[in-house]
């Protein structure tokens, strides 16, 4: 027997408890949380959260009811927010984009700023919108556990960019998680398939979610996941089916984000029909099965040609792939299965929830980062890193399908005599011309010595870490002056104007949970009386006039207290017309058994129970 020895006055260390960390797909439609504890199966944490902020109330509401918002005040809700993280107004203009959101009248947003959204009465970026989802996980997480949540690992498309990325972490940061790490949503996927349980050999993702495509193409070997290459659409997904649709029957005078969820409802519908009908502002329509492939057609061969042309970049023949696993609730589309079958000659690996995949590897990551477990994951760069040079072309430092983590370093030199500073200026993309690229960010080296053009020799360094977020460093030899910077979008947040955030949301937390609360209690209260006014209506005979009269008082002043912003009057309000009409609902119960056992024999009543 081991003992543990102390000194008489010392006391023993107390355990150290390790914080829970759960799993979170953050998703273009729909988002979930999950966990994993010990040698427990994954447990889903939340309901399939509608991934839709209303911001119609004082407090954001996120979810079905944020939905329910969508008919009534569309231009208060915002819905799809993940096809804008880490966008610029550029990139959205002259897009579908810059029609569903509501950008300023005259925006700010550009090459220096984050692109801001004007919903309702306030300005608002899209990692803000990101974070109040984040903020509804966490909660209904917390709720679930009975613990504080403060870890996370979050999930994202293979093909996010660097500022995307950057953007996920700081809505992450603004709803008080910390991102223990940002993993590659096919690859969370592979995972809670259970290919790391003895399966060995190549698998191919298939990743269709709502706003984005990813395919990649895994090794598993021995417990490692090594990616082999990754590609993919970030502008291809549910939402696009979606438009096609409504692009086909062009609706007349009908609010655009009402008619997209109409045609959603409509898709999904077809998943497990022939034939759906719906109505579209004055129109009804009746849509066949065949109608709606031949429409997303188009849309599914341009994810099946990435497929096609990542399998040729790499080398890798049909034949040798063991199994494809397919992702995200776009795939539930028999059109899209059938495709994945016809291209890869075998039937796709299905068995797992496409919903819910991804959020069960997020949490077995989680559980692997916070209990020391021994699943190695080794995701892969999914653009090309590198600077712009002379003549505005693009030098590469780190190839696309780079393995994570990696770092390369390449010189550089002066290209004018006396040249004492350097711009840097970094990017990303396939392209050969740094205007085609995507600017991820500029600095200066400066303090150079003046020498003759070509003389001075600079290191520069580019290390991108396991989350896929870059660090590039740059030194002049011969001095040792350097200059480092941590590459964030040019239009993101600086660290103090973050800071300045979280403070903000620490200083107003006990003004932001009363207005939660203060909500919370009118919704309840509004559910109470849609339910007991068509009751009233219904069976105002089982009241004797006095009853009724002060069930009446009781309604008015809840109805007052509700023009308020008097939570303790409400919830009064509220309780006192619950006791004025808990008669009146025991009398129609009994009713209703009355009703429902008239002209039956005791046998048969008996026989049933």
């Amino acid at each position: 027997m081991l003992l543990q020895l102390k000194e008489p006055d010392q006391a023993l260390p107390k355990p150290t408890k390790i914080p829970l960390a759960v799993g979170i797909d953050l998703g273009t439609t729909h988002s979930l949380a999950a966990y994993k504890k010990g040698n427990e199966d994954v447990r889903i944490l939340t309901d399939t959260l509608p991934s839709v902020v209303s911001y119609k109330g004082v407090v954001p509401v996120v979810g079905k009811q944020a939905l329910s918002d969508l008919d009534e005040t569309p231009d208060h809700v915002v819905s799809s927010i993940k096809r804008l993280m880490g966008k610029s107004l550029e990139d959205i203009k002259d897009t579908l984009e810059e029609q569903l959101y509501s950008l300023p009248k005259e925006s700010t947003a550009g090459e220096a700023q984050p692109l801001t959204l004007f919903v309702k009465d306030r300005f608002i970026t899209p990692f803000e919108v990101s974070a109040d989802i984040l903020k509804a996980l966490k909660k209904q997480a917390e709720e679930s556990l009975g613990e504080p949540v403060t870890q996370a690992v979050i999930t994202v498309p293979a093909y996010f960019d660097d500022a995307a990325r950057t953007a996920t972490k700081n809505a992450a940061r603004l709803a008080g998680l910390d991102v223990l790490r940002l993993v590659n949503e096919p690859t969370a996927a592979a995972l809670a398939y259970g290919l790391d349980q003895g399966s060995e050999g190549l698998y191919a993702v298939f990743d269709l979610g709502g706003g984005t495509f990813d395919f990649s193409l895994l090794n598993l070997q021995k417990g490692v996941f090594q990616v082999l290459a990754s590609s993919g659409d970030a502008h291809l997904g549910g939402d696009d089916f979606d438009q096609a649709l409504l692009k086909y029957l062009t609706p007349r005078s009908v609010d655009l984000r009402q008619a997209l969820r109409i045609v959603r409802n409509a898709k999904e519908d077809l998943s497990t029909r022939d034939t759906t009908r719906f109505t579209l502002g004055d129109q009804s329509y009746t849509l066949s099965r065949q109608e709606f492939e031949t429409l997303i057609h188009p849309l599914v061969e341009r994810a099946l040609s990435v497929c096609r042309e990542t399998l040729s970049s790499a080398k890798i023949d049909l034949k040798n792939i063991q199994g494809v696993v397919m992702v995200g609730g776009s795939t539930r589309i028999p059109f899209v299965r059938q495709g994945v079958e016809k291209l890869f000659q075998q039937r796709p690996l299905t068995n797992t929830n496409p919903l819910t995949v991804v959020a069960r590897g997020a949490a077995l990551q989680a559980h692997a980062l916070t209990h020391g477990a021994d699943t190695l994951l080794m995701d892969v760069t999914p653009l090309s890193l590198g600077l712009e040079i002379m003549g505005g072309t693009v030098d590469s430092l780190i190839e696309r399908n780079s393995p994570l983590p990696t770092r390369k370093a390449k010189d550089f030199t002066t290209y004018k005599d006396g040249q004492t500073g350097l711009l840097l200026h970094v990017v990303q993309g396939e392209r050969d011309m740094a205007k085609d690229c995507r600017s991820l960010g500029r600095f200066k080296l400066t303090g150079i010595p003046p020498m003759v053009a070509g003389a001075a020799r600079i290191q520069v360094t580019f290390q991108v870490d396991s989350d896929g977020l870059l660090t590039v460093s740059a030194k002049e030899e011969t001095t040792g002056i350097s200059q480092h910077i941590e590459v964030k979008p040019s239009y993101g947040l600086e660290e103090d104007q973050m800071r300045e955030m979280i403070m903000a949301g620490l200083e107003n937390a006990q003004g932001d949970v009363s207005a939660r609360l203060l909500a919370e209690s009118k919704i309840e209260a509004n559910r109470f009386l849609e339910s007991l006014l068509p009751a009233l209506a219904t069976d105002r005979s089982l009241l004797k006039n006095t009853e009724y009269e002060k069930i009446l008082m009781h309604l008015d002043a809840l109805d007052d207290a509700l023009k308020t912003e008097d939570r303790e009057a409400i919830v009064q309000g509220s309780k006192a017309l619950e006791i004025a009409t808990r008669d009146f609902a025991e009398r129609r119960m009994s009713r209703s058994i009355k009703k429902a056992l008239e002209g039956k024999a005791l046998s048969a009543v008996e026989k049933a129970l």
